[in-house]
């Protein structure tokens, strides 16, 4: 598979992984639904506190990639958290 496949493969998953730690965080330790829950933590100045958290999951996806010899895929993975950690400092 092409380099740049398998980077931009990577990528799409850490990105994915992230929303879905998110997610899981929002639902199980917050009284809120996500959607309002979503819209609380943005007025309340959390949201990129709570995208950093839901990013913790990628470094299990990282290191199964790495047991896996995707080096690629967990570059792509690695960009991703790069991505998200730039757009929480904007946020």
């Amino acid at each position: 598979m092409d380099n740049k496949k398998e980077i931009l493969i990577g990528f799409l998953v850490g990105i994915f992984t992230s929303l879905l730690g998110s997610y899981l965080f929002i639902t199980f330790f917050t009284k809120f639904d996500i959607s309002t829950g979503i819209q609380a933590l943005r007025q309340m100045g959390y949201i990129g506190k709570v995208i950093t958290i839901g990013t913790v999951l990628d470094l299990a996806v990282f290191l199964l990639l790495l047991q896996r010899n995707k080096e690629m895929m967990a570059r792509g993975v690695i960009l991703a958290v790069i991505v998200l950690a730039i757009s929480t400092i904007i946020i």
